[in-house]
């Protein structure tokens, strides 16, 4: 049996989830909350396995109610079931350790396998939201391409890490000081960092160059 808690602060649609929620052989709801305040203050009595979290709410919304309730009982399984398809609810709740992430147009079908998904530990996402995750991570994909250092800013990294100046540096690798000057300013924008020092400290932590001997 999925014991589980309904967090909204509309009356009609708790109301109507419940008694949906009550035909179900293998779900019993187990506490109502009508507020973030009044979802934290009662989950120890109600103790369910999974908890289903709307966002907009007053005073606290269920994006920090979920980062919450997660911290205190990391066991529990949240499920938000909102309006809201904007990235920023999305990517917030799931930061926050949402175990799922509905929207309120979704059949009640597809909300009832939700809840026994993540009540087996699974994950589930809206489908118009997958589209929305996979984007974020082709974008930060790209984004760590792009600051990925050259073969060539490398080698000039190298040799910061062991003090040379951009003179010796042109000299060491057959290139011209206006070059060196170049690739050093990419190097501690893609990294950064404002100074030679800190880039040193920063290579170092790192392990991005090899240590002179």
């Amino acid at each position: 049996m999925i014991k589980l808690m309904l967090v909204d602060d509309h009356a009609i649609l708790r109301d109507g989830l419940r008694n949906l929620l009550e035909i179900e052989e293998d779900i019993q709801v187990v506490g109502e909350a009508v507020s973030g305040e009044d979802a934290i203050g009662n989950i120890g009595e109600c103790n369910p396995d999974v908890v289903l979290m709307d966002i907009n709410m007053p005073r606290m919304n269920g994006v920090e109610v979920t980062g919450i309730l997660k911290k205190l009982y990391p066991e529990i399984k949240i499920l938000v079931l909102t309006m809201h398809n904007h990235d920023e609810y999305f990517l917030a709740a799931i930061r926050e350790g949402a175990d799922g992430y509905l929207l309120k147009d979704a059949p009640f079908d597809q909300v009832i396998d939700a809840i026994r998904s993540v009540a087996r530990g699974e994950s589930v996402i809206h489908p118009s939201m997958t589209k929305k995750l996979l984007n974020l991570h082709q974008q930060k994909k790209q984004e760590e391409n792009e600051n990925a250092l050259t073969e060539r800013e490398k080698e000039v990294l190298q040799c910061l890490v062991e003090g040379l100046s951009n003179k010796e540096i042109a000299d060491k690798l057959f290139i011209s000081d206006k070059t060196v000057k170049i690739h050093v300013s990419k190097i501690f924008k893609k990294l950064n960092v404002k100074s030679r020092s800190q880039v040193v400290i920063y290579a170092v932590q790192h392990q991005l160059v090899n240590f002179p001997e």
